[in-house]
């Protein structure tokens, strides 16, 4: 069944990057009425044993759950965004669509220049190989040449800072150390637009304070940032704008302090959204 949507990655087909009537640029990523629904089989059972026996004939019902409905908003060129909300509220979702890997069910993501997603950590990686042959496989998934990578890989192997670690598989590493690594590969390589799902969360003090300098540093070469964090701390220092997510629709949208400081305040505020103030 062909998606009644569009996602479109590259140039704006109808304009030039300047708008004709107000001096802004475009913005880098424009989500328009977005609705994602996944399809998923049920079963109905009264006790745990009639759920774990597996009937011969037994009738599955279909139904459809929405992740998101009705998501609209824009992303600035060369700033950093936020996006927060509970658990389940669509944030992922949200960014996998953006990247490329989920298809909208409805509405349409426009998307101007090369997404590159660090949705979780280690995406993309293989972990029998070594961290530096994975900085040419990270390199290679985000649509780079291996000459490319290679003008950028004593960058990355500095930023990193892992040591003779960088020698061993992957599968030895702890998150930090993926942290670390898979935020360097992410944002050395020239993203346009980089999505970062939780992946500073890992990393330590000092590590966290070098990830947010360098931030700063390419979206004043007009790289776009959009962050999801539980960290709210960060959202509020370092996004110029945020959404707020609530059960798949967009609750808030605006300036990044106004809407942490709404978030914080609503009825459904929890104990560890407060202490997530103290991350940064």
């Amino acid at each position: 069944m062909p998606y009644a949507s569009e996602l479109v990655h590259g140039d704006w087909p109808d304009a030039d990057a300047w708008d004709d009537d107000v001096d802004v640029l475009r913005p880098a990523v424009r989500v328009e009425d977005l609705w994602i629904r996944y399809r998923t089989t049920s079963e109905s059972s009264t006790t745990l044993k009639q759920a774990l026996t597996v009937r011969k004939g037994r009738t599955k019902s279909a139904r459809y759950v929405e992740a998101l409905r009705g998501v609209s908003f824009d992303v600035p060129t060369g700033a950093v965004y936020g996006v927060i909300g509970h658990n389940g509220a669509g944030k992922s979702t949200l960014f996998r669509t953006i990247a490329g890997i989920l298809a909208p069910s409805d509405g349409r993501v426009t998307v101007t220049g090369r997404v590159t997603p660090l949705l979780s950590l280690g995406v993309g990686f293989n972990k029998e190989l070594t961290g530096r042959e994975n900085i040419l496989l990270g390199g290679l998934a985000t649509g780079l040449q291996a000459d490319e990578i290679m003008d950028h890989y004593d960058e990355v192997v500095s930023f990193a800072d892992l040591g003779p670690a960088l020698d061993y598989p992957l599968r030895t590493y702890s998150s930090g150390m993926y942290a670390r690594l898979g935020f360097a590969v992410a944002a050395h390589l020239d993203p346009d637009i980089m999505l970062i799902d939780e992946a500073l969360s890992a990393g330590d003090g000092r590590f966290k304070k070098r990830c947010m300098d360098k931030l700063v540093e390419l979206c004043g070469r007009d790289c776009t940032v959009m962050v999801i964090s539980h960290g709210l701390g960060l959202i509020k220092y370092l996004a110029e704008r945020c959404v707020w997510l609530e059960q798949g629709r967009v609750r808030m949208e605006g300036l990044g302090g106004e809407v942490v400081d709404a978030y914080l305040n609503s009825d459904d505020m929890r104990d560890d959204d407060v202490a997530a103030m103290d991350d940064f």
